[in-house]
C-alpha cells in the first residue's frame, strides 16, 4: 500500500469536489387579528382669550384653566394624566388707510392654553366631554380612543399567525408537488392597530351624545420560512 502510495501520481489525479446544496424554502407571512376593547380616551381642551390688554387676556385664560383642571380631578383623573399642551401669547397686526396709504398697526392680543387630559375609564367618556364643554374650555379635541397595552392581545396571535404561515406554505407546496418540511426561520413583523379619528367639539355645552368606547383591531404578522421537501 505504502508503495502505491509511493508510485502513483495521486496528486495528478481529480477528485472533485464537496458542496453543501442550499434548501428549497418557501417563505410566506401569516397574519392574524383580534378586537379588543379600548381602554384609554384622551382629549384637547383648550381655553382662548382676546383683549387690549395683554395680562387681563393671560389672566382671564389661567383663571378659566386652572378651574377646568380643578373640575377634571374632581372628576377623578389623576393629576399626571392632566399635562399642558400648548401655549400661544401673540399681538395681531391690524390694517388700516391713512390718506389713501395702508398701513399697520398692533392689535388685540391672543391668548390660547390648552391641555391633554387621558380617561383611564372608557366608560366615563361622555360625562368627561360633558364637564370639559361646561367648565370654560373653548373647544375640546376628542376622544383619541385606544388602547393602553396591547402585550396581552399579541400573545394569542402568534399561535394563530403562525398557523396561517403554514396553511399558505402548504398550498404552495401542494401546487408544486412538493411537501412541506421543517421551519427554517421565523420573524416577527409589527403590531399594527386602527387609528380612530378625533371627534371635534367647538364652544358646545353640555348634554352631548352618547360615546361609545368601541374595539381596536389589533394585528401581528409573522415572516415564517419552510423547507420543501
Amino acid at each position: 500500500m505504502l508503495l502505491a502510495v509511493y508510485i502513483l501520481p495521486l496528486r495528478r489525479i481529480n477528485w472533485g469536489k464537496i458542496a453543501w446544496m442550499p434548501a428549497e424554502t418557501v417563505t410566506v407571512t401569516g397574519e392574524a387579528r383580534s378586537a379588543v376593547s379600548n381602554q384609554i380616551a384622551s382629549f384637547s381642551a383648550g381655553v382662548d382669550a382676546v383683549d387690549a390688554n395683554k395680562e387681563t387676556a393671560i389672566k382671564e385664560v389661567n383663571d378659566k384653566l386652572r378651574a377646568m383642571i380643578e373640575a377634571v380631578k374632581r372628576f377623578g383623573i389623576s393629576e399626571n394624566d392632566v399635562k399642558t399642551q400648548n401655549l400661544s401669547v401673540y399681538q395681531e397686526e391690524e390694517s388700516y388707510w391713512d390718506d389713501g396709504v395702508q398701513k399697520s398697526r398692533k392689535g388685540q392680543w391672543r391668548v390660547s392654553n390648552s391641555v391633554e387630559v387621558t380617561l383611564r375609564e372608557v366608560a366615563d367618556t361622555s360625562g368627561l366631554v360633558d364637564l370639559l364643554t361646561s367648565s370654560g374650555a373653548n373647544n375640546v379635541y376628542g376622544p383619541n380612543l385606544r388602547l393602553n397595552d396591547t402585550s396581552e392581545a399579541e400573545k394569542g396571535l402568534f399561535d394563530a399567525a403562525m398557523d396561517s404561515a403554514r396553511e399558505k406554505a402548504e398550498l404552495i407546496a401542494k401546487a408544486a408537488e412538493r411537501e412541506l418540511g421543517k421551519v427554517i426561520s421565523v420573524s416577527e413583523g409589527g403590531v399594527s392597530s386602527e387609528v380612530y379619528p378625533l371627534m371635534y367639539r367647538d364652544g358646545m355645552g353640555g348634554g352631548g351624545a352618547p360615546i361609545e368606547g368601541g374595539s381596536t383591531t389589533v394585528s401581528k404578522s409573522l415572516t415564517v420560512i419552510f423547507e420543501l421537501k
